[in-house]
């Protein structure tokens, strides 16, 4: 199965520290941010993951990952010349994906429960897309999912 992880954005309220890298790259505990969704994908099956990143620091991204070895899986990467949100990013990963079901994570979320059964269930079923969410207590400072029947 393979997995993409969006790791764009400038990380603007964590400034100074992403004036000089990625958000993404920051350390949180032991580890750069990224590992952790790295980890999951890993955890869920994955073997082929599509980083997505802006630009500026795509080659950091690259240099710290390379193809994947260390981690027993095969990176790809895409870059997002511009700053268009995550529907673009995800028209990067067109190709990669092709007719196949595939794992988003976004690089900055640390996904504490276990997925496996959801997404196995996804996988077995015909279903377009799976999309979790948390419940926050300030919602507009995140997004807010609107759902109309059983659509998002």
């Amino acid at each position: 199965m393979k997995g993409i992880i969006l790791a764009g954005g400038m990380g603007s309220r964590l400034a100074p520290l992403t004036k000089v890298t990625n958000k993404h790259l920051l350390p949180i505990y032991n580890r750069p941010m990224i590992y952790y969704p790295i980890m999951k994908l890993i955890e869920l099956g994955v073997d082929h993951i599509l980083l997505v990143s802006g630009k500026g620091h795509a080659g950091h991204f690259l240099e710290l990952l390379g193809g994947g070895s260390e981690f027993g899986v095969n990176f790809s990467y895409e870059v997002q010349e511009e700053a268009g949100g995550i529907a673009q990013a995800l028209a990067l990963a067109e190709d990669f994906v092709r007719d196949e079901k595939f794992v988003v994570m976004l690089g900055d979320n640390i996904y504490e429960d276990n997925l496996l059964p959801a997404v196995k269930e996804f996988i077995q079923s015909d279903n377009k897309a799976h999309v979790f969410l948390k419940e926050v207590e300030n919602p507009s400072s995140y997004g807010v999912a609107r759902f109309e029947d059983d659509n998002i």
